[in-house]
């Protein structure tokens, strides 16, 4: 029998194989399409999900650098600017890849970890039995496992197979026109990269640029074609069923900054999408007997900020270690369901997120007196740092011992100078196990009866104030220093009994 098949073979679908593998469960991934698409969907990852690349050894792979992640100086919220500089502490990350490219670097690292990824393979039925579950695939053949894992999308076959309920609202008012274009160099601004439109003037890069009649978002990124999109509310529905040209993307970008822009073709392949309204839903269960969802199987949203992808790979690290715990046997008995228990308030944050920068965006004379109200309270630092911790995750913090001022909160990067000489979290962090870190040696015999599970470093540690951390495998702490016993009882509460 097969310990886990997870169905999809996305960033997330191949995050938590690559999570599972490293737990020492070698899981089946299934792809209904034969080869990857090349679809263009995600231009990047922003968030704390920039981090947890960082401490799996990917962002190297990912970036071509060879130095660890630095927060944006600046970043977009409802198409504000926002002046991350003006922070004490950063919380934003960003990596520039698109999502293609994530994928293939994820396959190749999953691919290292003898994970079995059968592409061609589409799910058409599931039947759940008390100890696995049989799954039914459109060439007549049947798999059995112990674990079913649907992270095929917000269309997910697995989770309506599941029965699982994905309540939301659904709204077809917006129209987003999206294309790979070339411009006349007479319209690019040197100095800012963005756009010098006569009639409008500089279209920032990177950054969505509201009107009252839609928004604009100009992404010239290097090295490949830029990215131009035009958002729009109309008052009569828009056909959508022909192939968007690209005078549809100009004639959009005309109305909405009253000025037109010579847009053209790239040399090589190009793209070109209209997306009418979208989704915002969250499953009604993240678990139905041994079937789990994962990332948009789980939870749709509004793209806006960019959110998908540091939810979903996030979704992916606090599942992977639990899921391989509860298949080798040693979980606590609850440890799968708290799963849900933790990630699902995330994705409500992200929801409403979206759904209030959606509605900042809006057209409208009563949207623009509201967003001069918040242009003025997000020049406060407190209410940037509040809305930079929002969008990027970083407020996140999991049900904990409320007399421990760490716990339940991702782990900082923490330098440990140890026997090895100064060492990064990050580097400690690449084979996913629970860590111990210890800079006084003091709790060594305590987690004894656990090292079958939880590695020890030992040494002065700086970046945090704790003397000591127990790190769980998706780098949230789940203990900060105090006496023996509470250690012993947050070893057994996320770790399982000692051997």
């Amino acid at each position: 029998m097969i310990d886990v098949v997870i169905v999809g073979a996305g960033p997330n679908g191949l995050m938590l194989a690559c999570e599972l593998a490293l737990a020492g469960v070698h899981p089946v991934v299934l792809e209904r399409h034969p080869a990857p698409t090349g679809e263009p969907r995600a231009n990047g990852i922003v968030g704390q999900a920039v981090r947890l690349l960082d401490r799996r050894g990917l962002y190297t792979r990912l970036s071509g650098e060879s130095t660890p992640p630095s927060p944006l100086p600046r970043y977009v919220f409802a198409a504000f600017p926002l002046d991350l500089t003006m922070l004490a502490e950063n919380p934003q990350y960003a990596l520039g890849v698109p999502q293609a490219q994530l994928e293939a670097t994820l396959a190749a690292r999953a691919a290292e970890l003898k994970v079995d990824l059968r592409r061609g393979h589409e799910v058409v039925d599931l039947h759940q039995r008390p100890d696995a579950v049989e799954v039914s695939l459109s060439d007549g053949t049947t798999l059995t496992c112990r674990f079913l894992v649907g992270a095929d999308g917000g269309r997910s076959a697995v989770r309506r197979l599941a029965g699982i309920e994905f309540p939301g609202v659904t709204d077809d008012r917006s129209v987003s026109r999206t294309g790979t274009v070339t411009v006349p160099a007479s319209f690019l601004d040197p100095g800012t990269g963005g756009l010098r439109v006569p009639g409008f003037g500089v279209v920032p890069p990177f950054q969505h640029t509201r009107t009252a009649r839609g928004m604009i978002a100009w992404a010239p990124f290097p090295g490949r074609p830029a990215i131009l999109s035009a958002t729009e509310w109309p008052d009569a529905p828009v056909a959508d069923e022909a192939p968007m040209e690209l005078a549809e993307l100009r004639a959009s970008v005309a109305r909405v900054l009253g000025a037109d822009i010579p847009i053209g073709a790239p040399a090589g392949p190009g793209m070109l999408r209209r997306l009418t309204g979208g989704n915002t839903r969250i499953a009604a269960r993240y678990r139905a007997g041994r079937v789990l969802l994962l990332g948009d199987a789980a939870h749709v949203h509004p793209a806006i900020g960019g959110p998908g992808l540091n939810l979903g790979l996030q979704d992916a690290a606090n599942l992977g270690w639990k899921l391989a715990a509860t298949v080798r046997g040693w979980a606590p008995q609850d440890l799968l369901d708290t799963y849900e228990t933790e990630r699902r308030p995330v994705a409500e944050r992200v929801v409403m997120s979206t759904q209030a920068q959606s509605a900042l965006i809006g057209p409208g004379d009563e949207i623009t007196g509201l967003r001069e109200l918040f242009a003025e309270l997000l020049r406060k630092p407190e209410v940037t740092g509040h809305i930079a911790a929002l969008m990027s995750g970083a407020d996140t913090r999991y049900p904990a011992d409320p007399g421990d001022p760490l716990a339940g909160r991702c782990a900082p990067d923490v330098v440990v100078h140890a026997d090895r000489g100064p060492t990064r979290l990050a580097e400690l962090t690449r084979t996913a196990r629970p860590l111990l870190l210890d800079a006084t040696g003091g709790y060594v015999d305590v987690v004894g009866p656990w090292r079958d599970r939880v590695e020890v470093v030992t040494g002065p540690l700086h970046g945090t104030t704790a003397t000591a951390l127990l790190v769980r495998p998706d780098c949230f702490i789940a203990w900060s220093a105090g006496d023996a016993g509470t250690l012993r009882a947050s070893l057994t509460r996320h770790f399982g009994l000692p051997r």
